[in-house]
């Protein structure tokens, strides 16, 4: 495929052993990147919702089967602008797992909601329905799904618990770009979805997100919001004569720049996908005998989903074995990582939100025991083996 070898600074990610032998991850980048790059440079336009974005928003369309694609500054960005479509009032509640990345609550409180946090499934981490529907209240407007590292949450039944109770489904996508769920891809199941090309998801534009739906209202609504609360979208079709300030907004339009990175990436969506389950199938079979001596737990991908192999992860048996592991393999030269802290027990949910009498018992399991193990293309067979070798090692006691 032409790698560019990307060297990553000693400080760059968590866990970095002096000398690293295997970095945890690597942003993959060929030689189509540049020449794309010094396409747009040469058109002199690198401004953002171009030419090259919209080519981009194209081939998403096209790659996953959705009728409006926005590409934006972030993954964050799209999540805050799903938000501020539902024109939440004070007191309105969205239901998201503790088990996610900050940006997930922070959207609904920059929109004015409240995080109700819920449990997740002890096997795919994804939100737990049985919980949510316990925290459904008449203040419920949302219900927020993450699909964690690349595997779907139970959408049938969220979907339901939404019809039911009229509410809008958002799905935090973010890895879960190019993952299905019963044939259909993560992000357009839902009212609205949100996409992430951050530096180190599976398809990168650097920094970059997109917000996706099927929906043609909240498309419209999206355009206004992404272009400041103005209407140029519109007057770019020839719909309007000229155009105005028409709604709250921001500035969320992405460059093209980093639009050209991503359409590098997504002309080898096949190889890149294809490499990563290599690579997952690798370290399932090479350390299925320590699942099978409870020493470790595998992660799960339930047969009503296709994974995109963003993360992979193991389970171990307590933290103090986890952070143990953390330690040494860092010595031995491989970069791992944990991940979220619980976003219920987080000091400022804690002091803000009033969370400490939550108990979400899975949650605080799952963060304490998981260790994600590096992932991504670069990765070689031989490296891969390295890694299982050393987790062997260090579980041999």
């Amino acid at each position: 495929m032409g790698f560019i070898p990307i060297a990553a600074p000693n400080n760059y990610y968590m866990n970095k052993p002096t000398n690293p032998t295997i970095l945890f991850n690597k942003p993959y980048v060929d030689e189509r990147v540049v020449e794309s790059i010094r396409q747009v440079i040469l058109a002199g336009k690198l401004s953002g919702d171009g030419v090259v974005c919209h080519e981009v928003e194209e081939q998403l369309k096209q790659l996953f089967n959705i009728k409006h694609v926005l590409l934006t500054t972030s993954c964050t960005h799209a999540l805050e602008m799903a938000m501020m479509m539902l024109d939440l009032k004070p007191g309105d509640e969205v239901i998201v797992p503790s088990f996610t990345f900050v940006s997930t609550a922070n959207a609904v409180l920059h929109a004015g909601g409240i995080p109700v946090f819920c449990e997740i499934n002890p096997h795919t981490f994804t939100m737990d329905v049985n919980d949510v529907e316990r925290k459904i209240t008449s203040k419920t407007k949302a219900l927020f799904p993450v699909h964690y590292a690349g595997v779907s949450a139970e959408m049938d039944e969220i979907l339901e618990l939404a019809r039911k109770h009229r509410l809008v489904v958002v799905e935090d996508a973010a890895q879960g770009v190019n993952a299905k769920y019963k044939g259909k891809y993560l992000g357009g199941i839902g009212d609205i979805g949100a996409y992430s090309f951050h530096d180190t998801k599976n398809y990168v534009s650097g920094e970059g997100g997109a917000l996706v739906t099927n929906n043609e209202h909240y498309a419209r609504r999206g355009e206004i919001l992404r272009e400041k609360g103005t209407n140029r979208s519109n007057f770019l079709r020839g719909e309007v004569d000229k155009y105005t300030w028409v709604d709250c907004g921001s500035s969320y339009v992405l460059s093209d720049i980093l639009a050209a990175v991503l359409k590098s990436q997504l002309e080898e969506i096949k190889e890149i996908q294809t490499r990563r389950r290599e690579i997952h199938n690798l370290y399932v079979s090479g350390l299925n005998d320590l699942g099978q001596k409870e020493k470790l737990r595998l992660p799960i991908i339930p047969g009503y989903c296709e994974s995109n192999y963003h993360i992979f992860c193991i389970l171990l048996r307590d933290e103090a074995e986890r952070n143990r592991a953390l330690a040494k393999l860092k010595e031995r030269g491989v970069r791992t990582t944990f991940h979220y802290v619980p976003l219920h027990s987080s000091p400022y949910a804690l002091k803000e939100l009033g969370t400490k009498n939550i108990q979400l018992p899975v949650t605080d399991e799952v963060a304490g025991t998981l260790l994600r193990l590096p992932i991504y293309p670069h990765l070689t067979d031989e490296e891969v083996r390295f890694v299982i070798e050393q987790v062997h090692e260090v579980l041999k006691d």
